[in-house]
């Protein structure tokens, strides 16, 4: 066979015998080169050494083929780990590059998970970290799992591998995680492993500083054998890793103290506003004060401020009046605040915040502090009030001593009081009834009463003093009023104002006592009279005038008003006989005369027993259907007598 037949590759030629001339490098090298060239696995580079001995090739030729395949596979276990390394660099560097833009740390954990399971080829991947609180690790991110026992596995310190890991902060591997007895097994955490199906793990510690912040692990489910570049490359995962958790924690940090700058940003803010509105407050309650205003001119400035509606009343829900007395705040009331208005222990009213149930503290403030403006106000006017009362104590105590019997002069001292002298008055007298424990607290009820006597004084144009151990008042009587009305309305009132029952005994009206000064000292123990009657018939509490017990009026007036006691018990029937000529009357003093029989009386009239029925019907429908009962028949009865005896001295 010629040489043209030769192989180019020192094959054999056709006949199958070998060319006689030497293999060159370059012809062993060949097959391996196109080997590599493809990316061939390792097994394929066997063949050319096979297919040469199958041939009967030369030694000095398949040993120049062996030779060659060494070579080759060098190279390309060289190029495998070259791509490994880029790969993993380049999974690195990805890594890196979503740590830099960190903007949710669960998708960067994920990140490190997934691209640490896929370069080191295992089953499963996953990362747990460290709970301060309860002192163990727990799942954070996992990969490949498909067992939710697994998933929730927590790990105490030294328990598993894991907890060894975290323990120790080495990286620890086992080829057979249920043989491996370098770290203790509890029974928790190997169901979870059996339950995952784990065999080969490894794990590497996140580490920040000296500080073991939780474990990264890449398992697989069959035996195996990790090397040291996967060991190095997962611990490069897990450095990163403890980097995007601490970039995160940073982040949170910065973002929880811009939180609070912002935070504190918004209180100086609000401060301010409260300082501005305090201070607004405060020179509108000076200004008002200094003008002269009064509590409802304060009520009206804080209903503005609070844009509510603002009262001051003296009558607010006892309970929580109380408790805002006592802690000196305003108190939530349903839907309203209530303020109260006291002084040295004293209550004296509230300020009522009507329909604002929502109050916040500067305004809770305002209205406190209005609350105390009015109480100073209050007090102000009081001690003014007072002076006035002293004075027009003193005006009463002349009229009543009459030690000062010019008219012009008293008529002028009661003007400047804005009381008028020359009206209808009546003078009452009004005491306490309610038990004293002590002499301190009569005495101090005794001071309510005529502090209360006083304010009613002044409200009605009259005057007021302290005597006698109760109280003494001269109050004006209008055209519509009686002097029994005025009682009992007075009595009312000042038993409102002390809590405490108070018994006035009011005197007849009274006039010109300017002229009269002295009718007042009468009238004073008319009204006194009075007082002790309604006492003596146990109506404590309650108001009358002489005019109100009938007959016995006669006793407790001072001037003995016979005319006026007639007027009123009969009065109607005597102006019926002089307009009509009729003779009612005597009809009257026969039926009572005859011990109140029809059939007597008609014997001393000597008229038909009839005529005396119709007569005794008028007089019913004159004096009132009860004019028979024991009580009103005593007092017609005296009525006739003393108008029979005023009539005879007439005549």
């Amino acid at each position: 066979m010629s040489s043209d037949h030769t192989q180019l590759d020192g094959q054999p030629g056709p006949g199958g015998h070998p060319h006689s001339a030497e293999p060159s490098a370059a012809s062993a090298e060949a097959p391996f080169l196109a080997l590599l060239a493809r990316g061939a696995s390792a097994d394929a580079y066997e063949q050319p050494v096979l297919i040469a001995r199958a041939e009967g090739r030369s030694a000095e030729w398949i040993a120049a083929l062996e030779a060659a395949r060494t070579v080759a596979l060098c190279v390309r276990s060289e190029l495998e780990g070259r791509r490994r390394r880029e790969a993993e660099l380049s999974a690195l560097f990805e890594t890196a590059h979503d740590l830099a833009g960190l903007r949710d740390l669960d998708a960067v954990l994920r990140a490190i998970v997934q691209r640490a399971r896929s370069l080191l080829g295992t089953d499963v991947a996953y990362l747990s970290l460290h709970d301060p609180a309860r002192g163990d690790t727990y799942m954070r991110v996992t990969e490949g799992s498909v067992a939710a026992r697994f998933q929730q596995l927590r790990l105490g310190m030294g328990e598993g591998l894991g907890g060894l890991v975290a323990q120790t902060a080495r990286p620890y591997v086992t080829d057979d995680y249920f043989k491996d007895d370098r770290f203790r097994h509890t029974l928790a955490i190997d169901s979870g492993v059996r339950d995952e199906g784990l065999v080969a793990i490894l794990g590497v510690p996140l580490t920040l500083g000296h500080r073991v912040i939780g474990v990264l692990f890449a398992a697989d489910r069959r035996a195996r054998v990790f090397e040291r570049e996967q060991i190095a490359l997962l611990g490069s995962f897990a450095a990163l890793a403890a980097a995007a958790i601490d970039t995160a924690n940073l982040l949170t940090e910065t973002r929880s103290a811009l939180t609070e700058l912002e935070r504190a940003n918004e209180i100086i803010r609000d401060r301010s506003g409260v300082i501005e509105r305090a201070s607004d407050v405060h020179d509108r309650l000076a200004e008002l004060v200094l003008r002269g205003g009064g509590v409802h001119d304060v009520a009206a400035a804080v209903s503005e401020i609070l844009d509510g509606t603002v009262e001051f009343t003296e009558l607010a829900p006892a309970e929580p009046l109380e408790t805002s007395r006592i802690e000196g705040h305003a108190v939530r009331h349903r839907d309203d605040w209530i303020a109260a208005v006291a002084a040295g222990g004293e209550l004296l009213g509230a300020l009522v915040l009507r329909g604002h149930p929502g109050l916040d503290p500067v305004d809770q403030r305002t209205l406190e502090r209005a609350a105390m403006v009015t109480s100073l106000l209050l007090l102000a006017r009081r001690s003014a009030a007072e002076a006035e009362q002293r004075v027009r104590g003193e005006l009463l105590d002349d009229l009543l001593d009459a030690r000062d019997r010019d008219p012009r002069l008293l008529r002028e001292r009661a003007a400047r009081l804005g009381a008028d002298l020359d009206a209808t008055h009546v003078v009452l007298a009004a005491r306490l009834d309610g038990p004293a424990a002590d002499a301190d607290q009569q005495a101090a009820a005794r001071r309510r009463l005529w502090s209360a006597a006083s304010h009613l004084a002044t409200t009605r144009h009259g005057l007021a003093a302290a005597r006698d151990g109760g109280t003494v008042l001269l109050l004006p009587l209008t055209d519509k009023d009686t002097a029994t009305e005025l009682a009992r309305r007075t009595a009312g009132h000042l038993g409102t104002a002390v809590h405490e029952a108070v018994t006035v005994g009011a005197s007849a009206p009274v006039r010109d006592l300017a002229v009269h000064p002295d009718a007042v000292a009468a009238a004073y123990e008319e009204g006194r009279r009075c007082l002790d009657a309604l006492r003596l018939l146990g109506r404590s509490g309650d108001g009358a005038a002489a005019e109100d017990f009938g007959f016995l009026g006669l006793l407790l007036a001072g001037d003995r008003d016979i005319a006026g006691f007639v007027e009123r018990t009969i009065g109607r029937v005597v102006a019926y006989d002089e307009r009509r000529g009729t003779d009612l009357l005597r009809t009257l003093d026969a039926y009572f005369a005859s011990g109140m029989s029809p059939a007597r009386t008609k014997d001393d009239l000597h008229v038909h027993v009839n005529t005396v029925a119709q007569r005794l019907e008028r007089v019913g429908r004159l004096l009132g259907e009860d004019w028979q009962s024991p009580a009103r028949a005593l007092e017609i009865q005296l009525a006739l007598r003393l108008h029979r005896l005023s009539a005879s001295i007439r005549n």
